[in-house]
């Protein structure tokens, strides 16, 4: 027998535009590095857009926010929801339109449930001994949105989706170094300990917000890492048209551009955390439309 649907904010029933509705106020809400289904993308694939990243946030959130004797159960229930996209109708308002999404474009559940599978993984790791753990990480965390991504915008095929893989990977690590501190205060250190061995940088240090020269050539290296991660992906955009293509390309500019700013700090991440900012972004959006009517 199934466990009592417990996720918060079941509410009434709602309409699919409603529904949507939903997804939209719950993904703006939230304050991220990276445009969400920005006007570079087509209207009519946006709503798509903001339904799947609405899915992805509730699933952060119910790890971040949810108090743990309830964590499991409400990842157990979500998991049951997604069942629901292909053999009824969900419980949750908002899901609604996150099943509408999913028919329309065909997505299976796998996407869905390694997002869940990742929320999974947070309560229990705060450690990744190897960097091939923590990529298996970043393939339930971030690939999974990639997928999605591509889905709404009309692309399923498999080496498409496999070189989305190599961008969002190295969205998830660069945001994890521009995070150090952050992390740390949550008691999670993303940091492969195979890397602080190789480097001679210890824990301590990171407590301590040092920046030595062990830690600098540790964040050297994983930003040359990364940035192969971006140039790999950077395949994925000659394989696109249109605004697809020029979104996808912001994605990976917006990741560099953080990437540099830790660089710029002397890769201090912890008094002067990188981003992007507003003015940044517009120049950003108005140099890809040029090359959009350009043909580039």
């Amino acid at each position: 027998m199934s466990q009592p649907f417990v996720l918060p904010g079941l509410g009434p029933p709602v309409s699919l535009d409603q529904s949507y509705e939903l997804c939209e106020r719950l993904a703006t809400s939230h304050y991220e590095n990276f445009s969400v289904g920005s006007w570079l993308l087509p209207k009519s694939a946006r709503r798509h857009v903001y339904a799947m990243y609405a899915f992805s946030r509730f699933v952060d959130d119910l790890g971040d926010e949810a108090e743990l004797p309830h964590r499991s159960l409400y990842l157990y229930n979500l998991e049951q929801e997604v069942n629901r996209f292909y053999e009824g109708s969900p419980l949750h308002p908002m899901l609604l339109a996150v099943q509408d999404t999913a028919k329309r474009f065909q997505i299976p559940a796998e996407p869905f449930l390694k997002l869940i599978h990742a929320n999974r993984m947070d309560q229990e790791k705060t450690r990744f001994e190897t960097y091939d753990e923590l990529a298996f990480y970043c393939d339930h965390s971030a690939n999974p949105c990639g997928r999605l991504f591509l889905y709404v915008c009309g692309h399923d095929e498999p080496e498409l989706q496999r070189l989305s893989d190599f961008t969002c990977t190295a969205l998830q690590l660069t945001n994890f170094w521009q995070d150090v501190a952050i992390d740390w205060g949550k008691g999670r250190v993303y940091l492969p300990q195979e890397d602080l061995r190789r480097f001679g940088c210890r824990e301590e240090e990171i407590a301590s917000q040092s920046v030595t020269p062990a830690f600098v050539e540790l964040m050297k290296f994983e930003i040359a890492r990364t940035r192969d991660l971006f140039a790999k992906g950077l395949a994925l955009v000659d394989r696109l048209q249109g605004r697809v293509r020029m979104d996808i390309r912001l994605f990976t500019r917006g990741g560099s551009a953080l990437l540099d700013g830790i660089e710029a700090n002397g890769h201090d991440v912890y008094r002067r955390r990188p981003t992007v900012s507003k003015g940044k972004k517009l120049r950003m959006m108005l140099g890809e439309t040029v090359r959009l009517l350009l043909g580039l």
